[in-house]
């Protein structure tokens, strides 16, 4: 009997930890977002007023969230391909290198992954100055120029998509190491034996191979890009004119900078559940994919 208990008592830390410090949250936010929570409802609670859907009908009306849904989903469609795309391109070349340059580079492009955003947002603000910034010096040598990379609304999420990216693309890259060097040698071998070249390789071994890692990585990478907001938040406070606003900064401004707690939290639902629908879909999509190999 004690034998059997024995697992839960190993997973009930982490159980614990998970209800208290996210199902909870999540319940507690959602009663809030039926409600036209603020600030004075904090210092007195019976200021607040059960106003039931009110907030997720004025969300669907605003026209400031409506810009925030579109700026998501243009981050989300430019950002998450490129991540995914040089990712897995820098895991194989740094994999088939066969120097030590090539390990050198996994360092080189693994360290913006564990730098502070806050940091890289003020290196990049500099790299980006129209007057000063390194990338107009640049772009002037072949008469480019010059951009206004951060307050134009043309160029403004491009802008930040390349930090982005550049940030991310460093723990993915790993992800995608690790799985092509489990792939077993034996089959680039007998590739070998059979006169495949290293792009025949790559892209009939290394590649099908990886189709559950570049999965994972996907699922991930999309959730965090739904959640795009720390660039945007540093860098622009969603501006010009709100060409860089994101769902989560959108929820940031009214539930931090206007304090209207209920209306946030409705943002933050429509949110998780535009998460979910998506994840929904491409385990949906994994799955039938499995059931036509077998």
């Amino acid at each position: 009997m004690e034998a059997k208990k024995a697992p839960y008592f190993f997973i009930a830390p982490a159980i614990t930890l998970l209800v208290i410090f996210s199902i909870i949250p999540i319940f507690i936010a959602l009663i809030i977002s039926f409600t036209d929570m603020s600030l004075a409802g904090l210092a007195d609670y019976s200021r607040i007023n059960f106003i039931g859907l009110e907030n997720y009908r004025n969300i669907f009306t605003d026209a400031s969230f409506g810009k925030a849904v579109l700026n998501t989903i243009y981050y989300v469609v430019i950002g998450v391909p490129l991540v995914i795309l040089i990712s897995l391109a820098l895991a194989i070349m740094i994999n088939f290198g066969e120097n030590k340059f090539f390990k050198f580079m996994r360092l080189v492009f693994y360290s913006p992954s564990i730098t502070n955003t806050v940091a890289i947002a003020v290196v990049w603000m500099y790299l980006y100055n129209p007057t000063i910034g390194l990338l107009n010096h640049l772009l002037s040598y072949i008469n480019v120029g010059p951009i206004l990379w951060l307050t134009n609304p043309g160029t403004s999420k491009i802008s930040l998509i390349i930090i982005a990216v550049w940030k991310a693309i460093g723990l993915n890259m790993l992800i995608f190491l690790a799985a092509i060097q489990g792939i077993p040698k034996a089959y680039y071998e007998a590739a070998e034996i059979d006169g495949a070249n290293k792009w025949q390789q790559i892209t009939k071994i290394t590649v099908p191979l990886l189709k559950f890692s570049i999965f994972f990585v996907t699922v991930t990478t999309l959730i965090g890009w739904f959640q795009f907001f720390e660039e945007p938040f540093v860098m622009t406070d969603g501006g010009p004119l709100q060409s860089t606003l994101s769902i989560a900064l959108f929820i940031y401004q009214n539930g931090f900078q206007y304090s209207k707690f209920g209306y946030a939290a409705a943002g933050s639902f429509v949110l998780f559940i535009a998460i979910i629908i998506v994840t929904i879909i491409q385990l949906k999509v994994q799955n039938r994919q499995r059931k036509n190999e077998l």
